[in-house]
C-alpha cells in the first residue's frame, strides 16, 4: 500500500493485520482520486473508520490542508499516526480513537470531503449518513466504500445520491447536498 500522487508520492504506509482489515486497493483509490482531484486543494478531510488513514493521507498528498481521522481501534489509531510520520503530514492531521458515529454526532466541525469505508454488513452506513449533513460543508462530498451487495438509498436527509461505481466486490458512491451537483 502506497501513496499513489502528490507530495508523498511513493512512500510505501503500514497496513494492519488481519481478517476484517481490507485497505482500499491502489485502483479504487486512484478512481476516488481523479474524480475529486480538482477539488482537494486547500479543502478539510474527515477520514472516518480510517483504519490505515490511506484516504486521508492521499488527499493531504494532493493538496489538502488539514485531516482528521477517526477509528475505534488503539492499533488503527497508532498505525495511522505512523503512517502520517512517515508521509510528514502529522501537523496538519488530528488522529482520534473513537468510534465515527460518535465523532460525527458531537463534532462541531465542518468538512469539503468525508471519507467512509466502515466494516462491512453491519449497517453503519445506514446509521451514519443522516448524521453527516450537519457535518459536510454546503459544496462537500461525501464518498463511500461498500460492498457490492449494499443498495444505499438516492436521498438520505438532505443528502443525494450522484455516482455510484462497481469495483470488483466494492461500490464507491457519493453524495452531495440536494442541489449541489457532484
Amino acid at each position: 500500500m502506497r501513496v499513489i500522487t502528490g507530495i508523498a508520492k511513493g512512500r510505501r504506509l503500514e497496513t494492519l493485520e488481519g481478517l476484517d482489515v481490507r485497505p482500499t486497493t491502489d485502483k479504487v483509490k486512484e478512481a476516488i482520486f481523479s474524480a475529486i482531484q480538482f477539488d482537494l486543494f486547500d479543502s478539510c478531510v474527515l477520514d472516518l473508520f480510517a483504519g490505515t488513514g490511506q484516504l486521508g493521507i492521499e488527499a493531504l498528498s494532493r493538496g489538502a490542508r488539514s485531516a482528521v481521522f477517526t477509528d475505534n481501534s488503539r492499533k488503527a489509531v497508532e498505525v495511522i499516526k505512523r503512517n502520517l510520520e512517515k508521509t510528514e503530514f502529522t501537523s496538519k492531521s488530528t488522529v482520534l480513537n473513537m468510534n465515527g458515529i460518535d465523532f460525527a454526532s458531537t463534532t462541531s466541525n465542518k468538512f469539503d470531503f468525508i471519507f467512509l469505508d466502515p466494516p462491512y454488513n453491519k449497517g453503519i452506513l445506514q446509521e451514519i449518513l443522516p448524521i453527516l449533513p450537519n457535518i459536510l460543508e454546503e459544496n462537500g462530498k461525501i464518498i463511500c466504500e461498500y460492498e457490492k451487495n449494499l443498495d444505499l438509498p438516492e436521498e438520505i436527509d438532505g443528502l443525494m445520491l450522484k455516482n455510484v461505481r462497481k469495483y470488483g466486490k466494492i461500490k464507491i458512491s457519493v453524495y452531495c447536498k440536494a442541489g449541489k451537483d457532484e
